[in-house]
């Protein structure tokens, strides 16, 4: 069976290079008995893969039971696994069979594992090694024939660095390790699953059919896509079902989508929205510059150490800096910038041009004074025309007025 084969029979859309490689080597790994651990975020189609992988191997008239770890309390999930006598424990009022003996001969689909208890994973690790186990409450040893895919959506590695998952059963699980990639790495693929997702649930509902317009489809294709193939599913869903007009603008998309435009990132970036900027935008941006300074400042005096005082070459070849440098000090002292310094042609002597004698200036390290200068910068700039001087800023108008009432620069 190709790949093409195993994506219509369950039912994947897509064509991405990566997508591809996953079925490939779950394609490969299904007839072995090997472990298998897959790793994606959540929404991703993890649990597809363990069926893709248990149909095609040679379990696949055994049982699968998909078993979610993170959503079994920690007291019973020893029972629930392993299964328990009768009397072991409050409210084990007859023995009951664990998955491990409800599957024997089939496949067992272990999904977050990384959230399986200490204790719990020290018996897995033995049904790996042996087969064997214990039900609770139990001293006869069972036996079991079952193949174990686990899944998670967190780095499984780190969680052992930190003591909270058996490095010995991580390596015994991870015998074949199978990456399913995210939506956002996939592209390609998004409105390829939105079209489908929206054609079955206007069969389901009974409705006319979702058109995107090309507006609409980058949006679609540009979002990030946290919650993965789940989310542009539970999308599709709402937007068949509640959207009136069927022809979908990238203005009604935004109804649906989350907004973006709120970033963790301490940096401004091209896709806010200038209303969503706030002070600490702006201070981070002033950070931001300080630090790159420094480092031109730090390269400077490197420089000059390296010559033996010679700063006349220095000088030369970093005229931008040193003019940018020195409009910036008077600048903060209420002077006009009268210091020109031009990169000389070869073997030509260095011009300076100074109409007064250049005081050392200690630069103020105070956000507020940073943040104050900006904005000077950014009127003169524009000739006191402050909707330009907003957007120079990356800050809305309304922004700006505030701002120039607070610091006083009226």
């Amino acid at each position: 069976m190709d790949i093409q084969d195993i994506k219509n029979r369950f039912g994947i859309i897509g064509g991405s290079p990566l997508l591809n490689r996953a079925i490939d080597i779950a394609r490969q790994v299904a007839p072995t008995d090997m472990s298998v651990l897959i790793t994606g975020e959540s929404g991703s189609g993890k649990e597809v893969f363990s069926h893709i992988i248990h149909q095609l191997s040679a379990r696949k008239h055994g049982a699968f039971i998909a078993v979610n770890c993170g959503a079994i309390p920690e007291g019973t999930i020893d029972s629930e696994l392993f299964g328990h006598e009768k009397g072991s424990f409050t409210g084990a009022h007859e023995a009951r069979k664990g998955y491990f003996e409800v599957a024997n001969g089939g496949t067992i689909f272990l999904d977050e594992v990384a959230e399986l208890p200490l204790g719990t994973q020290a018996r897995l690790l033995r049904i790996l090694e042996s087969g064997e186990y214990l039900r609770v409450g139990s001293s006869k040893v069972q036996k079991t024939d079952v193949r174990i895919i686990a899944a998670t959506n967190v780095d499984v590695y780190n969680r052992v660095k930190s003591g909270k998952f058996r490095e010995d059963l991580y390596y015994r699980l991870n015998t074949v390790p199978l990456r399913i990639p995210a939506l956002h790495e996939r592209k390609e693929d998004i409105y390829l699953l939105f079209r489908k997702f929206s054609a079955d649930f206007s069969d389901k509902y009974r409705s006319p059919g979702i058109q995107l317009d090309p507006s609409a489809i980058q949006m679609l294709s540009n979002y990030s896509w946290p919650g993965n193939v789940r989310q542009l599913k539970n999308i599709a869903e709402q937007i068949c079902v509640l959207e009136k007009e069927r022809n979908v603008t990238a203005q009604a998309l935004l109804n649906y989508i989350p907004n973006e435009s709120a970033t963790n990132l301490p940096a401004l970036t091209g896709q806010q929205s200038k209303e969503d900027f706030t002070e600490r935008d702006i201070l981070y941006k002033v950070l931001f510059d300080m630090k790159k300074d420094m480092m031109e400042l730090k390269k400077l005096v490197a420089e000059i150490i390296q010559s033996g005082g010679n700063t006349s070459h220095i000088v030369a070849d970093n005229p931008h800096f040193i003019n940018q440098l020195y409009q910036e000090a008077e600048l903060s002292s209420g002077m006009e910038p009268t210091l020109t310094i031009k990169k000389p042609i070869p073997n030509a002597p260095v011009e300076y041009n100074y109409a007064h004698d250049a005081e050392e200036i200690e630069e103020s390290l105070s956000l507020i004074d940073k943040e104050s200068d900006l904005i000077k910068k950014a009127l003169k700039k524009h000739k006191g025309k402050r909707k330009f001087a907003a957007q120079e800023l990356g800050i809305s108008e309304r922004t700006l007025y505030r701002k120039i009432k607070e610091l006083n620069l009226n």
